[in-house]
């Protein structure tokens, strides 16, 4: 049978079957026995007896535990559905995480006021007027902390150096999601450029049309004259999204025009932070010191309370260099839209800098992080080779941490107690959780097992959870059962194995249990079938896709090193006259929505996990 006629076969009785209603709750039971530890039990009871309040409060403290298993496998029990959006709570997460985002931003207009400037006649000279920090009035902050605020500013300044104005311009681009005027259903590169006018006041002053026209002239033809530009708007828009058991998220939707300069500089950030070894395109340096902190201890895992929304307007206003702050000022969104159920939207004038949505929110805080995390680690002459930061994952030498706390709740930050970790043997950072040096990242069940592919991924993360307790070298046999539940659950048809190496597009497995067919045709290697979700397309000859199709272009440096492998080609062909497309191509552009397809890999032959044991 061809691949694709037996993708359509697939494909049929995936739409027909229906996943038992029953197999969510036996699931879980069968991994939480798998653990048999107290914990286990007692999350069991709770989520059998309709009681998901207290298992949504669970706390998990690694010093309660006497042995490696034990806390392995009570961490385990606890965070299983510590993100399942299937608990029953009698609170609403939308409104819990409003309010921990107006909390936050009650805190951050204390610290605001705190650093307020005031006016005031200098002692020592009668008639001048002296401006102060309010800060330096509290007794508590007027020795070291205040010797360490200068310290950070002279090391932000050192890490950001000048401002480059042709940096600022070549590096923007459009963040994957929506703006407030484009749906994210609709959201890509080329809509964007072809439909995006939003703009706030306080940008279009600092980048008029006639200085957009001289950096994007195409663009602002199409702008001025395509669509009607500008289109002002007051500030963003706030939206919850979810996030795990007890709480939605809160991401602030900003105006697109906005989105596409704080893109660039957050790149312009990032660039800069590389230069000293931070690198926020890669989680692996928090992660090996993680594993390192866990074995000798000589390394903390800290991380903050909603950090991307404690961030102080005053905070960074103190700690940038000023042209830095007055570009970023002009780039980020001041006001913000609420709409809370039963109440009338309302808008407000942020006391904080940015939020998360904002395009350089998490580049400035792990800037502001890692210069304090580095000032605090000189001033106590530790040793800095174990300073890292990836947003709010920090970390530090453990000596290091209580003046970092003390540091951070200065700047108006909340460090999170219940995942900082110093003073055990367990540490968490970027996805990574070690105890004693071991791997132990639990099993996250996060959504409803209503569809083949929720199954397909918790079974796997069973077997991989298995996999990670025998140290890579075999499954541990004790979870052998709820894998069983699962595969046996899927009628034979649908029952699609897989290499580690695919995904979650099957059930995965070691190569005599997926026991695959060669390939034909003389091509060495082995056939697999797998699912995979692929994006929607719109069929798109509009002006924005060829300005987008440039703009990637212009991205494209690596096409230009000597050797490289890929083609520099556009693929939008127009022909064009006075600006008018006069011959239309077909071009797809990929949106967010998705849909299963079925398709066939070819494989070497593997033995990823090995036999359970």
């Amino acid at each position: 049978m061809s691949s694709e006629k037996y993708g359509k076969k697939f494909l049929k009785g995936l739409l027909k079957y229906r996943v038992d209603p029953m197999l969510e709750a036996r699931a879980i039971g069968a991994v939480l026995r798998s653990l048999d530890c107290p914990r286990s039990l007692a999350v069991w009871l709770m989520f059998e007896n309709n009681e998901h309040q207290q298992i949504a409060d669970l706390d998990f403290n690694p010093l309660n535990y006497n042995t490696f298993e034990d806390v392995r496998d009570a961490y385990a029990a606890t965070k299983l559905l510590s993100k399942f959006t299937g608990l029953n709570l009698k609170t609403d997460l939308a409104e819990v995480a409003l309010q921990k985002f107006q909390k936050y931003e009650d805190l951050c207009r204390q610290t605001n006021n705190r650093f307020r400037m005031v006016n005031e006649l200098s002692p020592d000279y009668p008639g001048e007027v002296k401006t102060t920090a309010r800060y330096f009035d509290e007794p508590i902050k007027s020795g070291s902390i205040v010797w360490l605020h200068n310290a950070i500013i002279r090391k932000i300044e050192h890490i950001l150096g000048e401002f480059n104005a042709e940096e600022f311009a070549s590096l923007s681009d459009w963040g994957p999601g929506a703006s407030t005027l484009i749906k994210r259903r609709e959201a890509s590169s080329s809509r964007k450029f072809q439909r995006e006018a939003g703009i706030t006041r306080d940008l279009y002053s600092l980048i008029p049309p006639d200085l957009m026209e001289k950096i994007y002239p195409l663009w602002v033809r199409h702008l001025v004259f395509g669509i009607k530009y500008p289109v002002f708007q007051v500030g963003s828009k706030v939206i919850t999204v979810p996030k795990d058991a007890t709480t939605d998220r809160v991401i602030a939707i900003e105006p697109g025009l906005n989105l596409w300069f704080q893109k660039s500089i957050g790149e312009m950030i990032n660039s800069r932070l590389l230069r000293f070894g931070i690198d926020l395109h890669d989680q692996s340096k928090n992660q090996r010191l993680a594993r390192h902190g866990s074995k000798t201890g000589s390394v903390a895992t800290v991380d903050l309370s909603s950090a991307s929304d404690s961030i102080a307007d005053s905070v960074v206003r103190e700690l940038l260099p000023p042209r830095w702050y007055s570009v970023m000022d002009s780039c980020r969104t001041k006001y913000g839209t609420i709409k809370r159920e039963g109440l009338e939207e309302s808008t407000t004038r942020w006391a904080k800098f940015s939020s998360m949505g904002n395009g350089f929110t998490f580049s400035l805080e792990s800037l502001i992080f890692y210069a304090v995390a580095i000032c605090c680690t000189e001033a106590l002459d530790a040793d800095q080779s174990l300073v890292s930061v990836y947003g709010d994952d920090v970390i530090i030498p453990t000596s290091v941490f209580p003046l970092l706390s003390e540091v951070l709740s200065f700047y108006g930050f909340v460090v999170n107690t219940k995942k900082s970790h110093y003073d055990s043997s367990f540490r968490e950072s970027c996805g990574a959780h070690y105890f004693n040096g071991f791997d132990v990242k639990p099993i996250y069940l996060k959504g409803r097992i209503s569809s083949v592919q929720a199954v397909f991924r918790l079974a796997n993360a069973i077997r991989r959870y298995a996999h990670r307790l025998c140290i890579g070298w075999a499954c541990d046999k004790r979870f052998q059962l709820p894998f069983a539940l699962l595969l046996t659950s899927i009628p034979k048809a649908l029952r699609l194995r897989i290499p580690e190496a695919l995904g979650d597009g099957g059930f995965i497995g070691n190569f005599d249990e997926v026991f695959p067919s060669r390939e034909r045709h003389g091509i060495e290697g082995y056939r697999v079938y797998h699912l995979m979700d692929q994006s929607k397309t719109l069929i798109d000859d509009e002006e924005g896709y060829f300005l987008a199709s440039l703009w990637d272009l212009s991205k494209r440096t690596e096409a230009l090193r000597p050797g490289s492998s890929r083609p520099l080609t556009l693929k939008a062909m127009y022909a064009w006259d006075d600006g008018e497309v006069k011959k239309k191509g077909y071009n797809s552009t990929p949106l967010h929505e998705s849909v299963p397809r079925v398709v066939h890999s070819v494989v070497r032959q593997w033995s990823d996990l090995g036999p359970w044991i």
